[in-house]
């Protein structure tokens, strides 16, 4: 069992509270700062070793220490070349953009090399917009995409919005959760039909004739991996094509095959004009970017560059978490692990009454708190069993539009007996969490 906060701890605490912003929060009553990491575990300035189930919100996608990629990151770090900028020539940039390009499904593709996922949704809303000269977006309720200007205007959830003002026209369409709006008891087709017409109807009366793109993802991941329904995402992009309108699809936690694929929108009959990545691809170094069809790549009447995008350094982990992806086929992996995970927690948490949903689409997987006998959130219990798993040695995420969902995102080599090991944790600690 964990122990309270390390001295060091405290100090460290009280250091970042003075410098670093109130609006950036950390986890745990008592904060932790993480050492070191081989596998799926990590062990604390507190000495506790940890089994990790967030891999650092998505991105330490294969996970800690793994010796293929330590050895190629520390190869390019003897050459001496960290940067150079975009305005060279960079052998391993060209062949990360050809390996994305094949692997994205998208005829004649392009591909941008940014930090982040913020940084490649705003490349992808500036290219569109340009594309199309029409800065009205749609986007998804409940949806998240990031913390910038344009990014935090297409977010459909409220509590990461802030007031700011906006350069975007943004409408925001339906997305996985049918629960509110009257629509708890469709099925899935009637739920598609639903939302179809609803988006028909957006476009006809809320929206200027010429709408720069749609933004989804395929997977609400802060919402608390809510998967949108079958067939509701080919279903909107029909109506797109009526109208020439560029699906943008962000695969920046459910790329790589996080959700059981390597893309998260292959598991719809779609494939989208432009595609976002970011997070696992680096493997923990700054690694974001777009692929997207040449003509919209292709939009900008102006030069434009990204200084650290496409780094040497990132590219190189890049390129050998693409290998170590590919050579133990990690899609296949994350997706077998995912149904012990979703159905290993269904199973044991079927009778706890706070527990309204486990869902999940690979190793993208949440549990969902709620006051029993109500929808009303249990915030305060999804928070307590975050605690409870630390103390109990395991790492887990928080999120869901309300706060009350237990996010599991661990690293898709998490062996078969550390998942069963999480689903007893995370068991015990629903049923003995403070509430």
């Amino acid at each position: 069992m964990s122990g309270h906060t390390h001295a060091r701890d405290e100090e460290l605490l009280k250091r970042h509270r003075k410098v670093m912003p109130p609006w950036m929060p950390l986890y745990y009553d008592q904060p932790l700062e993480i050492v070191s990491g081989s596998g799926s575990t990590v062990t604390g300035s507190d000495g506790v070793s940890y089994l990790e189930f967030y891999s650092g919100i998505a991105t330490n996608l294969v996970g800690y220490g793994i010796p293929e990629i330590q050895e190629a990151v520390q190869s390019q770090l003897r050459t001496g070349v960290v940067h150079t900028s975009t305005f060279y020539l960079i052998r391993k940039q060209v062949e990360l953009a050809e390996r994305i390009a094949g692997l994205s499904g998208i005829d004649d593709p392009v591909v941008f090399f940014t930090c982040s996922g913020t940084e490649a949704v705003e490349t992808a809303l500036l290219l569109t917009t340009q594309y199309r000269a029409s800065n009205q977006v749609i986007a998804l309720r409940y949806s998240y995409h990031g913390r910038s200007f344009g990014a935090l205007a297409v977010t459909g959830d409220r509590n990461w919005q802030g007031r700011g003002l906006s350069p975007l026209r943004v409408a925001h369409a339906r997305g996985g959760e049918r629960r509110h709006g009257g629509m708890a008891d469709l099925n899935d087709t009637d739920y598609v039909h639903a939302c179809t017409e609803d988006l028909r109807e957006l476009l006809a009366t809320s929206t200027p004739e010429a709408t720069a793109a749609m933004v989804v993802e395929p997977v609400q991941g802060i919402a608390g991996a809510v998967p949108l329904v079958p067939g509701q995402l080919a279903s909107y992009q029909a109506v797109l094509r009526e109208h020439d309108i560029p699906l943008i699809v962000d695969e920046v936690q459910t790329g790589w095959g996080r959700t059981g694929r390597y893309w998260g929108y292959q598991w719809h009959d779609v494939t989208p004009d432009v595609l976002v990545f970011a997070k696992g691809v680096g493997n923990g170094l700054t690694m974001g970017g777009l692929v997207g069809r040449r003509e919209i790549m292709s939009s900008l009447s102006h030069p434009s560059i990204s200084s650290f995008g496409g780094n040497p350094l990132s590219l190189t982990s890049a390129l050998a978490t693409l290998d170590y992806i590919d050579s133990h086929d990690l899609p296949a992996r994350s997706a077998h692990a995912g149904r012990i995970l979703v159905e290993g927690l269904q199973r044991c948490l079927a009778d706890e009454p706070w527990v309204c949903q486990v869902r999940g689409t690979g190793l993208l997987a949440a549990i969902e708190y709620t006051r029993p006998g109500t929808l009303e959130p249990a915030v305060d219990m999804a928070t307590s069993v975050q605690e409870t798993c630390r103390d109990m040695e395991l790492l887990v995420g928080v999120g869901g539009t309300s706060g009350n969902c237990v996010r599991l995102l661990p690293p898709l080599t998490v062996s078969d007996d550390q998942v069963r090991q999480a689903i007893r944790i995370i068991t015990d600690a629903t049923r003995t969490a403070r509430t």
